[in-house]
C-alpha cells in the first residue's frame, strides 16, 4: 500500500482543500480553461465540484495533478511539497 517512490505528496490534503486552493489561486474561469470539466465552467461552486470529482476518478486525477504542479507561496498552509 505504500508508494515505492516515497510518501504520498497529497497525504493529509483533502479534496476540498485542493479545490479551494486552486479556486483561490486561479478562479473558476481559469480552472475551466486548464481542466475542461463542466463543474468548473457551468455555474461552478465548491460543493458541485466536490460531488463531481468524488464520483469521477479521471477528473479528480487531473485536479490533483494541477495542484501538485502549481507553484505555491511560502506562506501557504496547505503546501505539500518544497
Amino acid at each position: 500500500m505504500s508508494h515505492s517512490s516515497g510518501q504520498d505528496p497529497l497525504h493529509g490534503v483533502t479534496l476540498k482543500m485542493i479545490v479551494m486552493q486552486l479556486e483561490k489561486k486561479y478562479g473558476w474561469e481559469e480552472l475551466g480553461r486548464r481542466i475542461k470539466i463542466k463543474c468548473f465552467t457551468n455555474d461552478p461552486s465548491i460543493s458541485s465540484s466536490l460531488k463531481f470529482l468524488r464520483r469521477t476518478p479521471w477528473a479528480r486525477q487531473k485536479v490533483e495533478t494541477l495542484y501538485l504542479q502549481t507553484s505555491w507561496s511560502a506562506n501557504n498552509i496547505w503546501k505539500t511539497r518544497d
